[in-house]
């Protein structure tokens, strides 16, 4: 079987496989990137550049159906769903649009001594690699390409494995923009690569940076390969956010809040809510609310209208879960509700009594398996929400809001959601600290991680 190959998660059916590149194929496409970059990007203006972006935002807009289905097909995401990643690609897409020239402008610096003048010119750095993971395959590519192509940076994609059909969906709406704007079409290359010959590609001198969201293994990895040859690296590992519930005024709506925040993408997303930390006087009522809301999503044909739970992404995925959720059972979590998994559809299950002692205290579920904390106090529930190695996002409900703002300073992570979830937005940044990983994407804050803020100083 190759190595990149869409096999279908609701079926297991394999609808089709693409080859490896070649080593030759892959000198020739950094080399064509490297071009790209020193024939255009760097030479045409940020409204050039935008123009292109924005001809990507529209058709994305376009063919949002297509691309829908196709990471249906290749991850089991519900239909509904898929069309609400691929809006929110063209809308990033469009926000550097919009933005970009603002964000990029010259910055002037007072000169504190002597005369003349002195400002710091933003400029692209030259070739970026990003691996990109399966989960969620146009906006994960949204906020890398987006910004670094606005920036005057040329890219050099590798999908995740299971994401074939994506990436070359997005490689040929990449050319058509290119084409409309004149603008060469490796300035954003597509490439099924091995992991052996991405270390080739982090090694090479024309490639100046490179973003991986995806395992803290894959991470570690490219990481170490960054460092040696000095190389910028931009890291989004994963999490295992809180949900605290401290006050409110509204349980029902705090419980079909929570569900959303652990039900998204199929309970397949990084900065899903996973462990939910209830004071003391709300749990119970929470935990019952809770369990019957979560359970009543159960697994159901992603193609189908109203389905908020589809299959797990692949065999090894819903493998990897029932693995993981049958240690901690057996080292002693309790099971307040558990279904079972029939091929990759995987039912919500819920634990509480889980220990520091147990292995899932530390992990991250990467599916709708949610745990249940009972906290006494304020100081309790911090303590309990960083004590993990993960920092990405968080999430407070209270309806006190000097108690909001004193838990978010606490909490160690890149991000905190005060009485609401799934609001992330094109302007807002995103990413995490600790195992998380470094680095933002999204907002003003992307394109400032590979750019070269140039000073320049002029005699009076």
């Amino acid at each position: 079987m190759s190595h990149y190959a869409v096999i279908n998660p609701s079926t297991g059916e394999t609808l089709s496989e693409y080859s490896t590149i070649t080593d030759a194929e892959l000198g020739a496409a950094t080399r064509s990137a490297s071009d790209a970059f020193e024939g255009w990007s760097r030479k045409v203006t940020v409204a050039d550049r935008a123009a292109l972006i924005a001809k990507v935002a529209e058709l994305h807009r376009e063919r949002r159906l297509e691309l829908a289905e196709i990471a249906v097909r290749e991850m089991g995401k519900p239909l509904d769903q898929a069309l609400s990643e691929v809006d929110f690609a063209a809308a990033i897409y469009q926000y550097y649009v919009d933005n970009g020239e603002m964000f990029l402008s010259d910055e002037q610096i007072e000169l504190s001594d002597g005369t003349g003048s002195a400002f710091v010119r933003r400029a692209g750095l030259g070739v970026l690699l990003g691996i990109m993971p399966w989960n969620f395959p146009y906006y994960q590519v949204a906020r890398f390409a987006g910004p670094n192509i606005v920036a005057g940076n040329a890219i050099l994609l590798k999908p995740a494995p299971q994401c074939p059909e994506s990436a070359l969906a997005m490689q040929t709406i990449f050319d058509e923009a290119a084409a409309s704007v004149g603008a060469p079409s490796a300035v954003y290359v597509t490439i099924f690569a091995t992991n052996e010959q991405i270390a080739t590609v982090i090694a090479d001198p024309r490639v100046q940076g490179v973003s991986v969201t995806g395992s803290e293994r894959a991470g570690a990895a490219v990481a170490e390969i960054a460092g040696k040859h000095l190389k910028k690296v931009v890291l989004e590992m994963g999490g295992s956010d809180p949900f605290i519930l401290l006050s409110t005024s509204d349980i029902d709506g705090a419980v079909q809040d929570a569900v959303s925040a652990r039900l998204d993408n199929n309970g397949q997303s990084c900065n899903a809510a996973k462990r939910f930390i209830v004071i003391d006087s709300l749990y119970e009522e929470f935990a019952a609310k809770f369990t019957a809301a979560f359970t009543a999503a159960q697994p159901a044909d992603p193609f189908a209208e109203g389905t908020l739970l589809g299959p797990l992404s692949s065999t090894s995925a819903a493998d990897r879960l029932e693995e993981q959720l049958g240690r901690a059972i057996s080292q002693g979590a309790t099971v307040v509700a558990k279904g079972e998994r029939s091929g990759n559809y995987f039912p919500p299950a819920v634990l509480a009594d889980v220990t520091p002692s147990m292995d899932a205290h530390h992990e991250e579920f990467f599916g709708p398996v949610a745990a249940l904390y009972r906290v006494s106090s304020e100081d309790e529930a911090i303590a309990l929400a960083n004590d993990t190695p993960f920092g990405l996002g968080s999430y407070v409900y209270t309806t006190d809001q000097e108690q909001a703002l004193r838990v978010a300073d606490a909490i160690d992570a890149g991000m905190v959601w005060i009485n609401l979830v799934l609001g992330d937005a094109a302007e807002l940044p995103f990413g995490g600290v600790k195992r998380s990983g470094s680095g933002r994407e999204m907002g003003r804050f992307a394109l400032e991680e590979f750019i070269n803020k140039k000073l320049i100083r002029i005699a009076g």
